[in-house]
């Protein structure tokens, strides 16, 4: 009976759930929020799918990921900028790279959907689906932030 009754304790003990297992801290209150149904008719399919679905795009597949033209890569979904061109370098990832964000414009928060746990970036503004950044970036800061094409609209200098 007493093994009967600590086998129950264990189980009860080890099955509940508090607040802080179901809290989520990733939330953010972002300045520009629109419904899903309003994301989808401003953005295309892909911009959707990476920017609101976190989802990513195929390697080599985005033309921005070999522009060198001087300029400005901007959030595809509410036009905030996030990266420089002088901040882009060739990672050889298949992505657009860049070694920092403009700081203040871009937040991160953590991603363990593939089993192991990275820093994921997010446009401070929407909260639209960047990419991710990694830390074997080149030795002006060790960063690599990794960018989806389709999260970004780039606007060339004057």
């Amino acid at each position: 009976m007493k093994n009967y009754i600590l086998i129950i304790l264990t189980l009860v003990l080890f099955n509940c759930k508090s607040e802080a297992q179901t809290k989520d801290t990733n939330l953010k209150t972002y300045k520009v929020t629109k419904t899903d149904a309003e994301w989808k008719s401003i953005l295309s399919a892909k911009q959707y799918y990476v920017l609101r679905k976190a989802g990513t795009e195929r390697p080599f597949s985005s033309a921005l990921n070999k522009n060198y033209t001087s300029g400005t890569y901007h959030c595809a979904a509410c036009k905030t900028p996030l990266f420089k061109s002088d901040y882009k370098y060739d990672s050889g990832s298949g992505w657009p790279s860049f070694d920092r964000e403009i700081k203040g414009n871009v937040a991160f928060s953590t991603d363990s959907n593939l089993g192991y746990t990275r820093t994921e970036e997010h446009c401070n503004t929407c909260g639209g689906h960047l990419g991710h950044v990694f830390n074997d970036g080149p030795k002006t800061t060790g960063k690599r932030h990794c960018i989806n094409g389709d999260a970004l609209i780039f606007k060339p200098n004057n």
